[in-house]
């Protein structure tokens, strides 16, 4: 199911929670969704493993039930560039598996995370029977590009405050990672390593948007008050 064999090899079918976790399946026909179930399978992940290596094929579509991922890449320096991060409800990936190309980034967990897999082979057979399927990949693509020109926004920001609240933004995307809601299950330490920032500044950040109302820091994670105010402050800077 992933790169690493003891990650494949831990691999089973999902539960009907889990199940229940996953948003393009309720988009299914009743023959579309039984073909989808009996391939799916998930693993636990845990931190150091990956779930996609750089240079690997595109052998499975992935998607988070629990935990939290980094995509990342590592430059010719060796130096480690996050890209952005993978909440619950998020699947990614659907533009490799499109071309069934190499993945040309890292997927690892940032704490023990539970990913489920599609095989790339039933990804493309739904594409070729599933309208619903199909209306789902393309948002995720929509929305995909999107996000990825905000990131390189973020890599030109000198401001630590706006760089934590754009990565926020990008993490409470509803059609991304609908498993989100409005509280995020992050530490200050999970979430400077997607910023690039020390756990002290995204602390004071966060204290910052706080007092603002935009979000509330809770015991294991952040609530967001008011993403649109969220937003907009970004837009204003």
């Amino acid at each position: 199911m992933v790169s690493d064999n003891s990650l494949h090899q831990r691999r089973r079918p999902l539960t009907e929670p889990e199940l229940d976790a996953i948003p393009w399946l309720r988009l299914l026909g009743p023959d579309e969704r039984e073909r989808a179930v009996d391939d799916l399978r998930i693993s636990e992940a845990q931190p150091g493993e990956f779930v996609c290596r750089m240079g690997r094929p595109a052998t499975y579509w992935f998607g988070v039930v629990d935990g939290l991922l980094k995509m990342s890449t590592d430059n010719a320096e060796g130096q480690t560039m996050t890209f952005t991060g993978v909440p619950p409800g998020g699947w990614f990936g659907e533009g490799t598996a499109l071309k069934r190309e190499v993945y040309r980034y890292n997927i690892q967990p940032l704490r023990n995370s539970l990913v489920a897999g599609l095989h790339v082979d039933t990804f493309h057979w739904l594409l070729d029977h599933s309208i619903g399927f199909n209306r789902f990949v393309m948002n995720q693509l929509n929305e995909r590009l999107g996000q990825f020109i905000a990131a390189r926004e973020i890599d030109r920001l000198n401001n630590p405050d706006i760089r934590v609240a754009r990565s926020l933004a990008a993490l409470f995307n509803p059609t991304l990672y609908p498993g989100v809601g409005e509280v995020l299950r992050i530490t200050q330490q999970e979430l400077a390593y997607l910023v690039g920032l020390s756990r002290q500044r995204v602390n004071e950040a966060l204290t910052t948007l706080a007092e603002q109302g935009s979000i509330r820091v809770e015991y294991g994670g952040l609530r967001i008050l008011d993403l649109q105010a969220l937003r907009s402050q970004i837009i204003k800077r």
